[in-house]
């Protein structure tokens, strides 16, 4: 059993196929990223298996053997899926700790275990008594979506371009907390552009996405590979041509 698997998954939103065929594994206690340039899928992948309405989904996803696709967005967090957000959603009225709490309510009192110590491993304290992510910067945002992470300790974490809009210490720092939190009863695919953020993670396995497909599955070396010739050499060498992308689709 896995801790995420997709088999033959199909997407389409209205008459666009986006995602064709994606065959994903992700075991338990492993760290898998997910890389490839705009429009190439990922974002749509994390819809799809969070349940965004709107999207045509057919094919298997399951978290440690429970199906997802026959799931509200609430039965698939419920079963273990967690999502930290390219970008995080502010919720005026709402306090950080006010969100622990009613997790802790909803899980049990482990979770306020977790959070403690989560606060203080991410310097998030100060943000308990504020608006979740209203006024915060781009970093804190994402120590505040870490936080939330370390506390609930899901069944498998998808974390949708965990590097996007930080600076070179706060890039280090999540990284650092991602690699603080692994443990065997959980997986996580961090989804990514770029090789930055690979400098401070221990990667079991990379995958790269073009033009809604998994073409290439390697180790570390694979990201290495892609940091010397770029998606446009990628492309070349896997005999895809590059084709006309609508900016629409660019944020799919």
């Amino acid at each position: 059993m896995n801790a995420l698997q997709v088999s033959g998954l199909d997407v389409r939103l209205g008459d666009l196929h986006i995602l064709r065929a994606i065959d994903l594994e992700v075991p338990f206690g492993e760290l898998h990223v997910l890389m490839g340039p705009n429009g190439s899928g990922k974002s749509t992948l994390c819809h799809a298996l969070m349940g965004r309405p709107g999207y045509e989904v057919s094919g298997v996803a399951a978290v440690g053997g429970v199906d997802l696709l026959g799931r509200d967005i609430a039965g698939r967090a419920a079963a273990g899926l967690f999502e930290v957000f390219q970008y995080p959603v502010e919720i005026p009225g709402v306090t950080l700790g006010d969100l622990l709490a009613e997790m802790a309510a909803a899980v049990g009192p482990e979770v306020a275990v977790r959070a403690a110590i989560a606060l203080e491993q991410l310097d998030t304290a100060g943000f308990v008594d504020r608006s979740v992510n209203v006024g915060l910067s781009g970093g804190e945002k994402k120590r505040s979506e870490m936080t939330q992470l370390l506390a609930l300790a899901p069944r498998m974490a998808v974390l949708d371009e965990l590097d996007s809009g930080l600076d070179v210490d706060a890039v280090r720092d999540v990284a650092t907390a991602v690699e603080a939190m692994r443990h065997p009863g959980m997986g996580v695919l961090v989804i990514t552009h770029y090789t930055r953020v690979l400098r401070y993670l221990e990667v079991d396995r990379v995958h790269v996405m073009l033009d809604g497909h998994i073409v290439e599955s390697g180790g570390r070396a694979l990201a290495d590979r892609l940091d010397a010739e770029g998606y446009d050499g990628l492309r070349r060498r896997v005999g895809l041509v590059q084709p006309d992308v609508d900016p629409f689709l660019k944020g799919l």
